[in-house]
């Protein structure tokens, strides 16, 4: 595996002393107490109260302000004390820089539903979903063969989080692509696994004569008829049902733009490559493919690079079981396997996504 800077400088070399490496273990170790104990200060309140108060809370005010026992109220503050969230000076209690992040950071909020009412109780199964390459973790929803036929049936909780999560790393970088993509005045375009139809809505409210044709499953399009069903312009959003893993599936022709967006990583090697295969076979000369996907190796900051390499146990424990957030080098090996030539990739849109613009080879 090849790296690019700066990951390239942050993971050849020992990041922590033996004593914070020693720490890194046991947080490691723990992991699933100091997730649940994070979780309920902030649904408790209690991180909010710190903040709002900066000259710091005593217990007794604390315990005046928040509806759990004091039993339970000690028990959260020594554990958030010593995982660093909040700080203790003088017998009062303040917020600290972690706990700030962990209450205001939009993803860090969205990271943490999701993890909870997502992907927590499906975890425990990681290593059957490992061995079995099938995501064994969904049953804890339902008998569904991959998390996107049964996204209709998931509980309310599991539902919201999983689209809050998939919407906001998509949605930030939506009014970048557009601009690349619709440059040369280009007006069909074919959105490949569109669920929701959120890129679609983007595009029609973005250009007024750009028609759009949705091609997904079709519970997913029920999804996004009844999500565009109020949207100025739906008239010029289009379906078309099918079951892209069937590798008799063909894409249809004609499609000025082929738009697949965080859609590929949803599926194998061998899946993508097929899916790639099909969608090429349908462009003319004149065609483009516009792959966007957040790459884990080509990111700006290593934070993000840490997101997207655990956002890949998502993956394997409950959404497939075999796929993952794609190596920049692994995804450029499919498109040219497929039959296509890479002719311009844009890094750095919205959340650290990459459009990769593509045409037929």
């Amino acid at each position: 595996m090849k790296l690019n800077s700066p990951q390239k400088e942050i993971y050849a070399r020992e990041r922590l002393t033996a004593v914070q490496a020693q720490r890194l273990a046991q947080e490691i170790a723990f992991g699933p107490v100091v997730f649940q104990v994070s979780r309920l200060m902030l649904k408790f309140g209690i991180l909010q109260l710190l903040d709002n108060n900066k000259k710091g809370l005593s217990f007794d005010e604390i315990a005046k302000n928040v509806e759990i026992s004091r039993y339970g109220l000690q028990c959260l503050l020594e554990s958030s004390l010593t995982i660093g969230t909040i700080l203790l000076k003088e017998e009062r209690y303040f917020l600290s820089k972690a706990g700030w992040f962990l209450l205001n950071d939009e993803i860090a909020r969205i990271n943490l539903n999701f993890n909870h009412d997502v992907n927590y109780l499906g975890l425990y199964h990681l290593e059957e979903a490992i061995r079995e390459g099938k995501p064994e973790g969904l049953k804890v929803f339902g008998n569904w063969p991959t998390i996107y036929e049964g996204l209709s049936e998931l509980p309310k909780e599991a539902q919201k989080s999983w689209f809050d999560f998939d919407h906001y790393y998509s949605l930030c970088s939506f009014q970048e692509a557009m601009k690349i993509i619709f440059h040369d005045g280009k007006m069909t375009l074919l959105d490949v696994g569109g669920n929701t139809g959120r890129f679609a809505t983007e595009c029609v409210t973005h250009k007024k004569d750009v028609e759009v044709t949705i091609m997904d499953l079709p519970q997913q399009l029920r999804l996004m008829r009844e999500a565009t069903k109020d949207v100025a312009g739906n008239d010029r959003i289009h379906e078309l049902g099918a079951n892209l893993l069937d590798p008799k599936v063909s894409f249809p022709s004609n499609y000025d733009i082929i738009w697949m967006s965080q859609f590929l990583d949803c599926f194998s090697e061998e899946e993508v490559v097929s899916i790639l295969s099909r969608a090429a076979k349908s462009m003319s000369s004149q065609s483009k493919l516009f792959i966007m996907e957040t790459l884990w190796d080509r990111q700006q900051f290593e934070t993000a690079s840490y997101c997207l390499a655990q956002i890949s146990i998502y993956f394997t424990a409950m959404a497939n079981g075999n796929s993952k957030m794609f190596y920049s080098q692994d995804l450029f090996r499919y498109i040219e396997q497929a039959g296509l030539k890479i002719s311009q990739i844009h890094d750095g849109l919205g959340m650290g996504h990459s459009l990769i613009e593509c045409t037929k080879a």
